[in-house]
């Protein structure tokens, strides 16, 4: 007999997205699984209850019903990543449920403790370790393509120039230039995006070894002389660097910035804030009309004047500090990760039924909690349980 899988509305203020869409649900169907969809637990991501029923979910009128009944609940932002209006979900778990999804385990540590506090099993879909045969469950990489894309459209709208080359019987245009910060895949898709609207592009990241694949794309690479390998960790991201380097970096990027249209930050170090590379003075020294989208202002800010959710105007220069907007494409966000966690519970399954192997890498990477106790070692770290020894 299989496992039955449940999804919920999401209730986090204006996350649209939903963790299961009717196509990903193929995927599953052939092991054995069977779906509980709340009612309109789609809609808002454009998938109406109708087209759950045809692949052969049933559709439940309450989230009560659907948290008794399900033994893997999927979600696209678990307790840890929506403390306030999450919150009541802690009386619907069961104890021996699990739970899939984004949880902010390195910054949400002690929500992650009350949610392991009710018996559940929690895994995290932002710690998917970056190895080969984990590419297609990379829920990070995924809503990062997304940010990536949509950040350039709101830059796009905001800056009062078009963004290509136009030779008009009226004049030549010249087209935007864009600087991207960072060159992860939020970055990466941010450049993409800005070539394919015209602008001419380059773009800054500490880890030098991106290089080739931001000239892969059609940008320019704006490099600094920095030892090879230094600013990248184990798992591919950039890691946090001295009060020196970022000193040398500032002085490096005042001069690229005075002559930017427009600037996508992305840098980002997991379960850190995000370092602050554009400053009050590089923002003064910017054109008035120019436009920051700072696609880390959820942890933070790139730029020092960023204010989270809000648009601040300084010197003439529109910042931006979106949040949440993997959600602002909820459609294809949700295919995306719908697929990321169709991918993810297949590994988790054998034989039809949930097994939690500790010896394999991507189950030991992403379970944050299990019997009532969180057992992620980081996770732990931050929650001061962190066992001395002997």
């Amino acid at each position: 007999m299989g496992i039955t899988v449940g999804i919920a509305e999401e209730t986090f203020p204006g996350e649209r997205r939903v963790a299961m869409v009717p196509r990903a649900m193929e995927l599953l169907a052939r092991v054995g699984v069977e779906f509980l969809i709340q009612s309109d637990a789609g809609a808002a991501a454009g998938f109406p209850d109708s087209e759950y029923r045809e692949k052969g979910a049933r559709v439940l009128a309450s989230r009560a019903e659907v948290f008794e009944a399900a033994d893997v609940l999927l979600q696209v932002r678990t307790f840890g990543a929506n403390p306030d209006a999450g919150r009541p979900d802690l009386e619907l778990y069961r104890s021996g449920q699990t739970v899939i999804g984004f949880s902010e385990p390195l910054t949400a540590a002690q929500e992650c403790a009350e949610l392991a506090a009710c018996g559940v099993n929690v895994f995290a879909v932002e710690l998917i370790p970056r190895i080969t045969r984990a590419q297609s469950m990379d829920a990070l990489s995924s809503m990062a393509t997304i940010a990536g894309y949509k950040a350039v459209l709101m830059a796009a709208n905001a800056l009062p120039r078009m963004f290509p080359l136009l030779m008009t019987a009226a004049g030549t245009l010249a087209p935007a230039r864009v600087f991207v910060l960072g060159a992860g895949v939020a970055g990466l898709q941010a450049i993409a995006t800005a070539r394919r609207l015209g602008a001419l592009v380059s773009a800054y990241d500490v880890r030098p070894a991106v290089r080739e694949q931001v000239e892969s794309v059609g940008a320019r690479f704006a490099a600094m002389p920095l030892e090879a390998g230094s600013a990248e960790d184990q798992g591919g991201y950039a890691r946090a660097m001295g009060d020196s380097f970022y000193r040398r970096q500032r002085e490096f990027l005042t001069e690229i910035l005075r002559e930017q249209d427009v600037v996508v930050a992305t840098a980002a170090v997991p379960g850190r804030r995000a370092p602050v590379l554009v400053t009050r003075e590089m923002v003064a020294a910017m054109a008035p009309g120019s436009v920051i989208v700072d696609l880390a202002a959820e942890r933070g800010g790139n730029c020092e004047l960023t204010r989270p959710g809000e648009t601040v105007v300084e010197n003439g220069v529109a910042i931006l500090g979106p949040l949440n907007l993997a959600s602002e494409v909820p459609y294809h966000a949700s295919q995306m990760y719908a697929r990321n966690l169709a991918a993810f519970l297949r590994h988790l399954l054998k034989d039809g039924n949930l097994f939690i192997q500790q010896d394999d890498e991507i189950t030991r990477e992403t379970l944050v909690a299990q019997g009532g106790q969180v057992v992620h070692a980081r996770v732990r770290e931050a929650l001061g349980l962190v066992e001395r020894a002997a």
